[in-house]
């Protein structure tokens, strides 16, 4: 009998954390943290703009790409290009600057890539608008060119600015 209430004893916390994740409650989508209402079906992300006065070619792209597939691969919510959306995202890039981030002898160490993005999330079925900002600073060795340093650190602006993207829109519904 002592090994069996062991047994339950050990896994008791795991029996009661996997029915938490497993309870979705009511009228609420929940994955990860992430909650989209039920009555949310169908997204639009439209094209992400590119107005920094400095403007990597590559970013408006591949950010709208990847946070397309984030959507679509970590929620519930089917992709439009239509105006039949419930929800319609639209994001853009506001700030691509360069700053000194350290110095070392009176020289630059470090440099630092400033990207700010603006999201408008346009809730259509509840009539309601949503606008954030998301920032992601990314430092470079002094060292480095500018286009070195886009090259080398653009894979990590992508996913970071997706990921803040991502967490803002789907973190207080």
């Amino acid at each position: 009998m002592k090994t069996l209430q062991k047994i339950l004893f050990v896994l008791l916390p795991f029996i009661i954390i996997a029915a938490g994740i497993t309870h979705t409650g009511c009228n609420i989508y929940k994955f990860q943290d992430i909650n989209v209402p039920d009555t949310i079906r169908v997204v639009k992300v439209n094209y992400i703009e590119n107005r920094a006065s400095y403007v990597n070619p590559q970013l408006s792209p591949q950010l709208t790409d990847k946070l397309r597939q984030k959507i679509v691969s970590q929620t519930r919510l089917k992709q439009t290009a239509g105006d039949n959306a419930d929800w319609e995202i639209s994001c853009e890039i506001r700030d691509y600057s360069f700053s000194t981030a350290g110095v070392a002898n009176n020289q630059s160490a470090t440099n630092r890539i400033n990207v700010s993005v603006h999201v408008i999330l346009n809730n259509i079925k509840g009539g309601e608008t949503k606008e954030y900002d998301v920032s992601r600073n990314f430092d470079f060795s002094a060292n480095q060119s500018l286009q070195q340093a886009e090259a080398s650190l653009l894979t990590e602006m992508i996913r970071g600015l997706t990921d803040d993207i991502f967490n803002r829109l789907f973190s207080d519904w």
